[in-house]
């Protein structure tokens, strides 16, 4: 009998969707599957207010954990052949719940010594965040077999209009009538029980060496690299910004609140402003540099880590 835990934090139920849908094809031939929903001390409440959003920037990049409702000790006591762990992507860095988890001390203990498949919805940058979480799992001893990275397929500019909807009104509806719905696509949600298969023969076999080509194969790693300069790039920009952030107080604090205002606009400018610059950067310098970008799609495809 193999044992299937899915550890998750889904705050709008997209990514359960996704979780549940691979689950129908691993479980069963004695494959049982467990979840554990990790619950945050407040929970963040859904559709987002835009203060609290922007607000819980500085503790999700500068990755500081919070309170959670610990695991049940069921899940504690048992030992697992495969730990499938979802999860979400705020402010390029894996979201507070998760990373609370990941910091924990049930993490190594539910983790250690075992195979990990992460499988993340988001809106389309995740190279960095997923970096991170190879370290996160790293320092708990858990052995990253596979990854599986479902975004919003529209261009950036639509999506972030379509995502801010989402996010602060609670409806995955068409924005005015014309826009596209946000998220990741009906079809992909639906579609993700094709990574069901191969995950359960390398679970069965106990052996996972070839699973993350297989899900590359399926298509379940797509690598942009003008995402991935830009995430690097945003990931230098917002290190600047969460430390100062942070230095002005605690979540709430009126003078981190003045802030917090400006890196709203600053991001806003970032998106509408910079990025298309930092494209066509990227696009004259595309040709001198296409052999290192092969390299680093080969890289943030796979389940490696590179050396600090």
């Amino acid at each position: 009998m193999k044992e299937v835990l899915i550890i998750y934090y889904s705050q709008t139920g997209q990514l359960l969707d996704i979780l549940e849908n691979m689950a129908r094809k691993i479980k069963g031939d004695d494959v049982t599957i467990s979840y554990y929903e990790i619950i945050p001390e407040p929970v963040y409440e859904f559709p987002w207010k835009q203060e609290k959003f922007y607000d819980s920037f500085p503790e999700s990049f500068l990755q500081i954990p919070d309170k959670f409702h610990p695991p049940k000790e069921t899940i504690l006591k048992k030992k697992y052949d495969l730990v499938i762990l979802g999860y979400q992507v705020w402010f390029l860095t894996p979201s507070i719940p998760v990373n609370s988890f990941l910091k924990s001390r049930y993490a190594s203990q539910i983790l250690k010594d075992t195979p990990v498949i992460t499988v993340l919805a988001c809106r389309n940058m995740w190279i960095q965040a997923q970096e991170k979480m190879k370290r996160l799992l790293t320092d708990v001893g858990a052995n990253l077999v596979g990854h599986i990275a479902l975004v919003d397929k529209h261009i950036n500019h639509v999506s972030v209009i379509t995502i801010s909807h989402w996010m602060f009104s609670g409806r995955k509806d068409r924005y005015l009538g014309i826009f596209p719905k946000p998220g990741v696509s009906d079809r992909d949600i639906r579609e993700a029980e094709r990574f069901g298969p191969p995950i359960k023969s390398a679970l069965t076999s106990n052996n996972f060496k070839d699973l993350q080509n297989t899900i590359v194969k399926l298509g379940g790693v797509k690598i942009n690299p003008f995402l991935v300069m830009t995430d690097k790039r945003g990931n230098i920009l917002f290190s600047k910004w969460a430390n100062l952030i942070i230095k002005k107080g605690g979540p709430g604090n009126p003078k981190r609140l003045k802030w917090i205002t400006l890196f709203k606009y600053y991001l806003l400018f970032a998106i509408w402003v910079i990025a298309p610059i930092v494209f066509i950067v990227f696009l004259l310098t595309y040709l001198p540099s296409f052999k290192q970008r092969k390299t680093d799609k080969a890289y943030y495809a796979s389940v490696a880590l590179k050396e600090n």
